[in-house]
């Protein structure tokens, strides 16, 4: 069993603080069983933190701040596990393009995998399975863009909105939105366009 817990730590290490992680992510390592045991020995060490249930941290320590909470994005990824795409949707797009300044209790995020939800903390984070016309742009800024866009809804979209994401986005970004334009709706590839403004 030594071998075992030695190369869970060193995979765990590895990966860095702040890094967030599932049994399933050593199941190369040995049995399901062997694993959880692993895992709950090196919570009970101090080693690393339980989350929620099958779920982990190597928590980041701050001088001041002391443990710090992971970041949805390492929770999300954790949970989603390999080769599954993720798109942040809702409140949480828009607080990532700095359209609002308030971090959502319930981060949504749009996924090709399995709906999921688990809670840390005060937070909620969901995965939410969606089409595949909407996971079109995941990861990408445009699929950033369309879902904080859609968040913020039609009447909300104001020259305000347009000229922060004008002013936040690359050239490259730019151009990204109109190769993309077919994934959003009507009213939202409008105002890709405006976004643009003809810099594509």
């Amino acid at each position: 069993m030594q071998s075992i817990d030695s190369k869970i730590l060193s995979r765990i290490y590895g990966s860095g603080r702040g890094s967030v992680f599932t049994p399933g992510r050593f199941l190369d390592l040995g049995s399901r069983n062997a694993v959880d045991k692993v895992l709950s020995r090196l919570v009970q060490k101090g080693a690393i933190r339980r989350l929620a249930r099958g779920l982990y941290d190597y928590p980041e320590h701050h001088p001041v701040m002391g443990i710090l909470a992971p970041s949805p994005d390492a929770i999300a990824r954790a949970l989603a596990g390999q080769g599954i795409r993720l798109q942040p949707s809702g409140a949480y797009a828009a607080n990532r393009l700095g359209l609002s300044t308030q971090v959502p209790a319930r981060i949504v995020y749009l996924t090709d995998g399995p709906s999921r939800t688990v809670r840390v903390g005060n937070q909620e984070i969901r995965l939410q399975r969606t089409t595949p016309r909407s996971m079109g742009p995941a990861g990408r800024i445009s699929g950033l863009v369309i879902q904080a866009l859609r968040h913020l809804g039609q009447k909300h979209v104001d020259d305000a909105v347009i000229q922060t994401l004008q002013r936040k986005l690359s050239d490259q970004d730019k151009k990204r939105l109109i190769k993309d334009i077919a994934y959003a709706p009507a009213w939202v590839g409008k105002h890709l366009r405006e976004i643009a403004q003809g810099e594509a």
